[in-house]
Parts: structure tokens; sequence; C-alpha cells
């Protein structure tokens, strides 16, 4: 019988333990302070013949700095997208479970594209999307919800293999008009 109270006490403990072990660690990268031009680069589809145009503007509303990502996507001569973009160092988030950002939009849904080590061609990366909102908002995206763009890539993302992450309008003809104002990894 005391063992048996031993073990439902230790099991308790292991309960009460359980939030504290898996507290997540927020991994920050980039809140576009200090020079974010220099970090972070504009790409669209025109880079392989597409016709969609924007741009992004680093700006700053009520002290706190933001990325505004802006443009036209076309879908037409095979492009669609538009997006901002920022090199990861290595081994800098090597015990990310997610992606989180601050973000507020025109209410269209948006994606977070991830590219990682095994990433060769210009098509291949992991996508996920969320949703925006008008008012600023945090979103985390578990990396479990990314899907590759390729059979080439491994079904899943490895944090230890991660290269760059980008704020991406994709896949439909729309007006993008989205804000970021933090963007990381927990």
């Amino acid at each position: 019988m005391k063992r048996l109270h031993l073990y439902l006490l230790a099991s308790c403990l292991n309960l009460i333990s359980i939030p504290y072990s898996t507290a997540e660690e927020i991994l920050m990268i980039d809140n576009f302070e200090s020079q974010p031009e220099l970090r972070w680069r504009y790409f669209s589809d025109q880079v392989m013949g597409g016709i969609s145009q924007g741009g992004v503007k680093f700006d700053t509303e009520q002290g706190e700095p933001f990325a505004h990502l802006t443009g036209q996507v076309s879908t037409a001569n095979n492009g669609g997208f538009i997006q901002v973009r920022r090199e990861i160092a290595k081994a800098s988030v090597v015990s990310a479970i997610g992606v989180y950002l601050k973000v507020r939009g025109n209410g269209q849904p948006y994606y977070v594209h991830l590219r990682t080590s095994g990433s060769r061609l210009p098509w291949q990366y992991y996508q996920a999307s969320f949703q925006t909102t008008r008012k600023w908002q945090t979103i985390k995206v578990p990396l479990t919800a990314f899907a590759s763009s390729s059979n080439w890539l491994s079904k899943s993302v490895k944090p230890r293999s991660l290269r760059s992450i980008a704020v991406v309008a994709f896949g439909r003809e729309h007006s993008a008009d989205i804000e970021i104002a933090e963007i990381g990894f927990y």
C-alpha cells in the first residue's frame, strides 16, 4: 500500500511539472529595429517571369517598427507571389517547435515559407498559412503545420536545417497588404 501511495505521489508530481518543463521559449528572430533592410529582402515571381508587383517598406508607428509588404499578386505567366525573406543563422533555432508572428493585414490569408538546407531549388520550401485581421495579433504556427512543396524534400521541417523565413502573399489574384511587427520561433 505504501508503494502505491509513493507511485501516486510521484505521478502527481510528474503531472505538476509538465507545464514547467514544456514551457515555450521565444527564440526571437526580428522585430524590425536597427536597419532591417540589411536583413530582409523583397522577392516576387518576376525572378521567374511572373508579373506580380509590390515591395516592402520598413516603417514605425507609435515608436514600434514593422515591415509593410504590399502589392498586386498575379498568377499570369506562371506567377503568383510576392514575399519578404530573411536568412537564418545556422543552429540559431535548433530547439524551435513553431513560428510566431505579430501581424495585421487586410483580412486575407498569407503564408510563412521556410527554407532548409534541403531546399536546393527555388520552388522548394515548407509552407503554412495564417489569416490576418485589421488589428495586431500574435499567431503561432507549429512546425508540424508546414507542408513541403516538393516530394524531394523531407516530409517535416527539421529545426537544425532551417536557413530562411519569409512572409508571402501567394497563389491567387489579390491585393496584398500585411504588416509584420515581430517574427520568430518558439
